[in-house]
């Protein structure tokens, strides 16, 4: 196991970790762990896919509304109770 020493964070980044930390009911080093393993994992996202595949499969919805559209419709259904 490698151990690293981390100088020079910042207050609030430290606030932010310790408080991720309790949230996730981890040890502050776990979570520092966590977060590090985390960022050097994460992948790219290419958004031009992604949205190439968003549009296609919103083509293939019988309702095309847009979101202005669904958000009449369930208030109209709201109403209606």
């Amino acid at each position: 196991m490698i151990t690293i020493t981390i100088k020079g964070i910042s207050k609030e980044a430290h606030r932010e970790l310790k408080r991720r930390a309790v949230t996730h009911g981890r040890s502050l080093n776990t979570e520092a762990i966590a977060v590090l393993e985390s960022s050097v994992r994460s992948m790219p996202v290419d958004t031009q896919a992604l949205l190439a595949r968003v549009r296609a499969r919103r083509d293939t919805m019988k309702f095309k509304g847009r979101l202005l559209d669904i958000t009449k419709l369930i208030r109209q259904d709201r109403d209606s109770r």
